[in-house]
Order: structure tokens, then C-alpha cells, then sequence
């Protein structure tokens, strides 16, 4: 059992969820308050995805992702950022000519998944670990795109979050271990309940927590009404955990979240069984990021209000 558990808030994605609650924010002013929001809920990290502020629908606009951040760094709180580095994977085949990309579909290389990382050097980025059927989509990321990128977050000094929705995901997130690709301890996260990966199980949780190497740290969440629950089951088997309306649009059964209020009921699931959330600092310390205000790599851990190292 995990005791200090790091909970991320995955504040907004990139999917059709802003007509299901109004609270998903489109612009980047509304994401940096969600994510600021979350920090002062009690959320350890904010992941970010971006939108086009006039459609609510993907962007992958460097400016959008620079605003966002300036916006939360400049705020009287602090958290650990998370930019995803996992758009421009979606494929659907054109209906008429199944190998060209029909509507919907939105591919990028690897240097441009890469290019606001690059640019605005966060602690944490995702490195989503291979292909997938996603719902009605296909989710695509050939295993020399996948070593492409890891080289070029490697370059960049930034940590990768290795998202993983399958079992083999997780194979493939040791290869890069193995080939050097994924410097010091491996942060894995485990996302269960998309169709049609990983189920949101704790049968699924634990085998996929059991090929994990012995060095790595790692965090699971559940999409809809098993966010929740995978708070506790990967807090029970010494795991980190996340929430956010990425992944989970309700409260409970009709009560429509926010990603405050997401935070503050995982927050107190973490403190009923006996653990806390870990701050910001003791994130970086524990994972050894990045400080922003430095620059430098935070090397030496931190005490915990719960006693010993976080």
C-alpha cells in the first residue's frame, strides 16, 4: 500500500465532452484556472491537453499550451505540469478509401507531438506507449515513431510519463528502458476502461502492475464511474493515482463534476485509507524533476508530514 500518493488532475482532453458538461474548459485561461483549481483542491501534478477556443475541439497550438502555462506559473499556487505529448494519433479510415484518413482523423509526426514540450520545457510530459482500437478509432503509434519521440524528450531533459492502455504497452515501455531510451527510475501511468484496451478491473491492474520493473514509480486511473475506484485499488497496491474531467465527467450519478471537486473526493478516498497527498516539492523530489523556478533537477527527497523520505 502506498501511503504518499500523487494525484494528478487531467483537467481537460481532447474529446467530445464539453456539450456533456459545461464545467470541461475550452480556452486557455480556463484550463490554467481548472488547473489552478486543482492545485488548490490538493492535486500533486495538472495534465493539460489544449483545445481551439472557438470549437472546443483538438489543437495542438504551441501558443495555446505557452499561455496555459504562464498563466498557472504565475499564479499564487503550485504544481507539478504535464503537457501531453500524445495528440495526433487518430486515424479513421475514409469510408470510400479505407487508406487515407476519413473525418476525424488527425495524424502528426513525432517531432510535432514533441514541439510544445520542446519549447516550454515542463516537468512532465505523456509518452503514450503504443497503438490501439480507441472506441470507433484506431490510436497509432508504430514502434519507431515511439523511439523517435522517446529520443527527442530524452534531448529535452523533460520526464516521460509512460502511458500505457494495454499490456503490451507496458512490454514495449521496457524496451525503451532496455535500449536506453528512458533515463533514471520509469514513471508509468496505467489507464484502464478505454474501449477497447485495458479493463478497469483490479484483476487488470494488477497484472499489468506486475510487469512493471522493479526500478519504475507508477499511477493508474479509470475513465467514468471507475475513476474512483482505481483512486483506491492503485493506492492499495502501492500506486499514485489520477482524476480530472479527461476521463470522468460526474460527481456521482447525476451530479456533473468539477475538476476541484474531482480532486477533493479523491483527496479524501487517499485520507479515509490512511494516506495523503503528496505536495508539488515532494513530487519533484520524489520523481526528480525539474524545478521550473531553477531549472536545475531536484536530486535530494524531501521529508513527508507523514514521516520518512516521500
Amino acid at each position: 500500500m502506498n501511503r504518499n500518493v500523487i494525484l494528478t488532475c487531467a483537467v481537460t482532453g481532447a474529446g467530445d465532452t464539453i456539450a456533456k458538461n459545461p464545467n470541461v474548459p475550452v480556452t486557455p485561461k480556463q484550463i490554467a484556472d481548472d488547473c489552478i483549481e486543482a492545485a488548490r483542491a490538493g492535486a500533486s501534478v495538472a495534465h493539460i491537453h489544449v483545445r481551439d477556443p472557438e470549437t472546443g475541439g483538438i489543437s495542438h497550438s504551441v501558443d495555446h499550451f505557452r499561455e496555459v502555462m504562464q498563466r498557472v506559473r504565475e499564479a499564487d499556487v503550485d504544481i507539478v505540469m504535464n503537457i501531453t505529448a500524445g495528440g495526433g494519433g487518430d486515424w479513421i479510415p475514409d469510408a470510400a478509401d479505407p487508406t487515407r484518413g476519413g473525418p476525424g482523423t488527425d495524424i502528426q509526426t513525432p517531432a510535432e507531438r514533441h514541439e510544445p514540450v520542446g519549447a516550454l520545457l515542463p516537468e512532465l510530459c505523456t509518452l503514450d506507449c503504443g497503438s490501439l482500437n480507441f472506441g470507433d478509432m484506431v490510436y497509432v503509434n508504430p514502434a519507431d515513431w515511439l523511439r523517435e519521440h522517446a529520443r527527442l524528450v530524452q534531448a529535452a531533459g523533460v520526464k516521460p510519463e509512460l502511458e500505457c492502455f494495454d499490456l503490451g504497452h507496458v512490454w514495449f515501455a521496457r524496451q525503451l528502458q532496455q535500449e536506453g531510451l528512458i533515463d533514471g527510475d520509469p514513471l508509468y501511468q496505467l489507464c484502464l476502461g478505454i474501449p477497447w484496451g485495458a479493463e478497469a478491473d483490479p484483476e487488470t491492474l494488477l497484472a499489468m502492475r506486475n510487469k512493471l520493473p522493479e526500478n519504475a514509480h507508477w499511477a493508474a486511473f479509470g475513465i467514468g464511474r471507475q475513476q474512483m475506484p482505481m483512486v483506491a485499488q492503485a493506492m492499495l497496491l502501492g500506486g499514485h493515482a489520477r482524476v480530472g474531467l479527461e476521463d470522468n465527467l460526474y460527481l456521482k450519478k447525476g451530479v456533473l463534476a468539477t475538476n476541484g471537486g474531482l480532486v477533493e473526493q479523491a483527496g479524501d478516498i487517499i485520507e479515509r485509507l490512511g494516506g495523503r497527498v503528496m505536495t508539488p516539492a515532494e513530487t519533484r523530489a520524489h520523481l526528480k524533476l525539474r524545478d521550473p523556478n531553477t531549472g536545475h533537477i531536484v536530486k535530494k527527497a524531501l521529508e513527508t508530514a507523514a514521516g520518512g523520505e516521500a
